[in-house]
């Protein structure tokens, strides 16, 4: 689904959008990868969740349940060289491109095997190798770090067959962090200067728990798009399909070296702003809207268009739920196994250290 008004409409509706996917034209195969790594976010934010509520995790977590099919989407365009940024809210980002769940774990509980040594807990992920840059806990702190990365990519220069095919920066923010000057002054300098960036804005509708109703004066983030002559797309962010091919579309342009893209993906939390609550009790409009929105589970949507197509059975979504049930718990008790960063890495994790080694 595809807008070209001035407001989100139906896109905001959680009484739209609840029918299977579209998969026509689209590779299976492909799909099920697509399936199986929402499933995976899924059910390591769940795990989380849990160990939250059983006093096992201690630091902030931010949960994406709900919204999986943004960071699937997207990841599938991704280069290993392309330089994504992330948020508070980013285990989707991180694993994604495939990132292992036990450096997720394993950073969460503070142990020496995480993906940032234990230094950074939830909110500072790192995945260098698959091209996540990392993650910030500062709204809209990494938007302008996203366009450096695009051009450094653009000085980079990368050709295939005589044409410009430049990696990308690419970040992810919410539409909260939409109402961040550095956002406006980041999308300014994209598009004066063709920077090969993408802004994936996640609009989940809430700042917190404020309703962006209630802070903005129209609900569609692309019209700051718009008003920087910046390419974008408006999708439902629950149908990876349309996110994939978004994605695509806009990556293609920017890659060329004709400008950056900016792709607004509608969505909706299950969790509340922090930790494993719905919060349903705080916030204006979440206690009536949160069930129907369940009712729009990317992950349900993409199994029944799977299945109606002959794809994929009950029996097999059944596996596919075990074989990552499996992984995760594996991969959770791997991390609590693992040993605790000693205190010299204060020194050798966090600090760089100088030319000379003093």
């Amino acid at each position: 689904m595809f807008t070209e008004t001035l407001e989100l409409g139906k896109l905001a509706d959680p009484a739209e959008f609840r029918e299977k996917l579209n998969i026509a034209g689209e590779d299976p195969t492909l799909l099920k990868e697509e399936l199986r790594m929402m499933t995976l976010i899924r059910k390591a934010e769940e795990k989380i969740g849990d160990m939250i509520n059983e006093g096992q995790i201690q630091c902030p977590c931010h949960l994406t349940i709900g919204q999986e099919a943004i960071a699937a989407g997207v990841a599938r365009h991704l280069r290993k060289t392309d330089r994504a940024f992330g948020t508070h809210r980013s285990h989707g980002h991180y694993l994604a491109p495939g990132n292992s769940v036990h450096g997720l774990f394993a950073e969460i509980l503070g142990k020496a095997t995480g993906c940032s040594k234990g230094m950074g807990g939830s909110m500072h992920l790192y995945g260098g190798e698959s091209g996540f840059v990392g993650s910030v806990p500062i709204v809209a702190g990494t938007v302008s770090m996203a366009v450096g990365g695009g051009l450094a990519a653009k000085m980079d220069n990368k050709q295939e067959n005589g044409k410009n095919s430049w990696d990308v920066g690419v970040t992810y923010f919410g539409d909260g962090a939409a109402e961040e000057g550095s956002v406006h002054e980041s999308l300014n300098f994209a598009s004066v200067f063709k920077i090969p960036v993408l802004f994936v804005c996640e609009n989940n509708l809430f700042s917190s728990h404020l309703h962006i109703n209630y802070r903005q004066s129209n609900d569609l983030v692309s019209r700051f798009a718009m008003a920087h002559n910046v390419n974008y797309r408006v999708v439902d962010g629950n149908d990876v399909v349309a996110v994939a091919k978004a994605t695509k579309e806009l990556l293609d342009v920017a890659r060329a070296g004709e400008g950056p893209g900016f792709l607004e993906v509608v969505t909706y939390r299950w969790r509340g702003h922090v930790g494993p609550r719905e919060d349903i009790d705080v916030g204006l409009k979440r206690g009536e809207e949160l069930q129907h929105w369940k009712l729009r589970d990317p992950i349900k949507r993409l199994f029944e268009a799977l299945e109606a197509e002959g794809h994929m059975s009950e029996k097999d979504f059944a596996a596919l739920n075990e074989d990552v049930a499996t992984e995760v718990n594996k991969a959770w008790e791997q991390a609590e196994k693992d040993p605790y960063p000693e205190t010299s890495q204060l020194l050798t994790a966090v600090y760089a250290t100088p030319k000379g080694g003093h």
